[in-house]
């Protein structure tokens, strides 16, 4: 990641363990406010940051009543309300209220910036009336807004496919104008290359002490594959990079992603799924457990492809 000289604060709401941090400070930016709710999500992000400048620490968004002065506001808001591994009741969600939150802060605190992170399905929520009433509360604290899906595997050259939608707001008319989001670029790195072959702990291992490795045996059959087992079955990812990771992916044997190195099956483990989201080799994972890892991972953003998105708001602030 290249630093920028632009220097500007922006206030990290829903920070999770981070990942927006990590992009926007990768551009320059100052981290002011954190907000997150989750303790073992804290628990990561505090292992991660320790800020050398005045930070102010919210658990609940609702206690946010005054803001640090800042120029962005970042949020990769709930997204369970609008995932389809969820029940999508949207706003009507406890979780999807959370979006009114937001417009409070930004009528309130007036931000040049900012940038809303979310699942695609956000977008086609209730035939599309969801996401647009969404639109009409963000321009209506006056701010001009474009929006775009983008996949990590074809904008950000991480090899998962990970789509979601990202909405960017701008108070300066010409500054909205002027923005763009990333283009594709080409997928260079691999699978392999973000899989250990030094693993050797017992749990993250598939074997004949599971009953369900009889199937999983007859399916995982590629070195250069990540499967999904779903339960029942395992799901074969025929595009070359790894499926999404998901929040649950490390509980009920849902959406667990596996791998086969050379005659062994066994699940990514934690920091393999903190490579596939583009968090740095040195990012710490503290001593909690490893579905919270999953859960935190699955739940987070890519990095390089935020730092793609913060750079071309900062190249028109």
């Amino acid at each position: 990641m290249t630093k920028t000289s632009k220097n500007f604060d922006f206030v990290d709401l829903f920070a999770g363990i981070g990942g927006m941090r990590l992009a926007f400070e990768a551009v320059g930016g100052q981290c002011v406010l954190t907000c997150e709710i989750d303790e073992a999500a804290l628990t990561t992000y505090q292992a991660n940051f320790n800020p050398k400048h005045p930070h102010t620490y919210v658990r609940d968004i609702k206690d946010a009543k005054k803001l640090p002065k800042h120029d962005v506001l970042v949020a990769g808001f709930p997204c369970q309300p609008y995932s389809i591994a969820g029940l999508r009741k949207g706003l009507k969600d406890a979780r999807g209220q959370v979006f009114l939150e937001i417009i409070r802060i930004l009528k309130s605190s007036k931000p040049q910036a900012f940038l809303l992170e979310n699942v695609k399905g956000m977008r086609s929520h209730d035939g599309g009336r969801t996401f647009e009433y969404m639109r009409e509360q963000l321009e209506s604290c006056g701010y001009y807004i474009q929006d775009e899906t983008l996949n990590s595997a074809v904008h950000a050259n991480v090899p998962q496919n990970r789509e979601r939608v990202f909405v960017v707001g701008f108070r300066d008319k010409e500054m909205a104008k002027n923005f763009k989001f990333p283009e594709p670029i080409r997928l260079t790195k691999t699978i392999k290359s973000f899989i250990s072959r030094s693993v050797t702990d017992n749990r993250y291992f598939y074997d004949s002490r599971f009953d369900c490795f009889a199937d999983i045996k007859k399916v995982v059959t590629s070195p250069d594959t990540v499967y999904q087992w779903r339960r029942k079955y395992v799901r074969e990812n025929k595009s070359n990079v790894c499926p999404a990771l998901t929040a649950n992916m490390g509980s009920g044997g849902h959406n667990v992603p596996l791998i086969r190195v050379d005659t062994k099956i066994r699940k990514l483990t934690p920091r393999e799924c903190a490579k596939f989201q583009g968090f740095p080799s040195n990012f710490v994972l503290p001593e909690i457990s490893d579905s919270k890892l999953y859960h935190q991972f699955g739940n987070s953003v890519t990095v390089p492809l935020i730092e793609r998105i913060a750079a071309a708001m900062t190249e028109v602030m």
